[in-house]
């Protein structure tokens, strides 16, 4: 989870640059802009040395270091860390590939050296926790990860757009404050690190795939998964005792904001930055407790 929060403040940071600028200045050129291309790769490959050199003195110098080792945490907080990673994958992947086409750097140059962004620098923090005896090197964050690029790459390829996509919601919970220093204290913490108020989604456009007159383009169909019930990891009744863990799932529709039209670069890229949130809409809940849950609206 640590990853993923440093990963979705670099997006944050990189896609918000060009907010306060003109329209004219947030169009994407047409033909390759060397200066701005130029100053993309310098910035992202400056802020990327910047962010591992800053992990490296500030956080893993408070854990003994390591030979390089790995560890299998697959079956730890019921798989949500490893969506955690396959959203950032995707999302810095979306950012990387966004981002040259604003440079007006070729579909395949964005692919192959936009949208794998995420893969790298996520393959150099994994590499860290590697030489941690905190973590060690996770297989399954690396799969994950490579999940998160091919998902964006492969619909590239395949399609020249993304009709699938993931998006995140969260809701605080009373989990939190049992285990502060797992799940986080205070909102901002909780909205990181507390898997059981997340839920990562899978939407699917709609037209894309139906090629229907009356579906508006904006609306998607929206697949979710969570969990709750976590105060740990894994089961630990010794330290949190009557632990009620099950998994979640979700059925809802989403808009994709980036498919409503308008003429404003300014609103293009407002609507890029949000729509990696789902859009709160009534939802159903289908969980491991063969519980059936209605939602009028669900964050």
């Amino acid at each position: 989870m640590r990853k993923y929060v440093i990963l979705i403040s670099i997006c944050s940071c990189l896609l918000s640059f060009g907010q306060s600028k003109t329209n004219l200045f947030l169009k994407p050129s047409d033909t390759l802009n060397k200066p701005r291309r130029n100053a993309l790769v310098i910035s992202q490959s400056s802020l990327a040395a910047l962010t591992l050199v800053g992990l490296n003195q500030l956080w893993y110098a408070d854990f003994e270091r390591s030979k390089f080792r790995t560890t299998n945490d697959n079956s730890q907080w019921l798989q949500m860390d490893k969506l955690g990673h396959v959203y950032a994958s995707y999302q810095l992947g979306r950012l990387g590939a966004e981002s040259l086409n604003w440079a007006g750097v070729s579909e395949k140059d964005q692919l192959i050296y936009g949208a794998t962004l995420g893969l790298s620098f996520l393959t150099a923090v994994e590499v860290f926790d590697g030489f941690s005896q905190e973590w060690g090197f996770s297989w399954g964050d690396m799969l994950a990860n490579a999940g998160g690029t091919v998902l964006y790459v492969g619909q590239g390829l395949l399609w020249k757009e993304q009709r699938i996509a993931l998006k995140y919601s969260f809701s605080n919970t009373d989990f939190a404050p049992l285990n502060p220093n797992k799940l986080g204290n205070g909102l901002t913490e909780e909205f990181l690190k507390d898997y059981n108020g997340q839920t990562y989604w899978l939407r699917f456009n709609l037209n894309s795939f139906l090629k229907t007159n009356f579906i508006p383009n904006w609306l998607n169909l929206a697949l979710g998964y969570g969990a709750n019930g976590m105060l740990t990891g894994k089961d630990d009744n010794l330290l949190f005792p009557n632990q009620d863990r099950y998994r979640q799932f979700y059925l809802s529709f989403d808009i994709d904001l980036t498919r409503i039209k308008t003429n404003s670069n300014l609103l293009k890229t407002l609507f890029s930055i949000f729509n990696t949130i789902k859009v709160p809409i009534p939802t159903l809940e289908f969980n491991g407790k063969n519980d059936l849950k209605a939602y009028y609206i669900y964050f």
